[in-house]
């Protein structure tokens, strides 16, 4: 895995342990439950800045009580291990404000 731009396997991809996050299609996604808008705001804003860092953006929508994630290499057409480092850093900062992963 040390391409960036390799398209990962459903093996490695199993292997991550992404707990909340699923497969779709060529994309991981996952859904965090916020008890406001505002918190979900704020875990927005914590993505974005986490995207910008890693030059990496995912497709993100915010809803009342809800933040969906879309985490695709665009480039590649495929999940790689850019993905799954984004997608550790954006659970990580939901957990940190206490907003939980919900079957997306």
């Amino acid at each position: 895995m040390s391409d960036p731009k390799a398209p990962l396997s459903e093996t490695e991809i199993d292997e991550a342990g992404l707990a909340g996050w699923r497969r779709s299609g060529d994309a991981l996604v996952a859904r965090f439950r916020s008890k406001t808008f505002a918190a979900g705001l704020e875990l927005v804003n914590r993505i974005g800045a986490a995207a910008e860092a890693a030059n990496h953006h995912p497709d993100v929508t915010l809803t009342y009580g809800a933040v969906e994630v879309r985490l695709s290499s665009h480039d590649v057409g495929a999940i790689t291990i850019r993905d799954v480092r984004l997608a550790r850093e954006i659970s990580d900062q939901a957990d940190s404000m206490r907003i939980a992963v919900t079957d997306p």
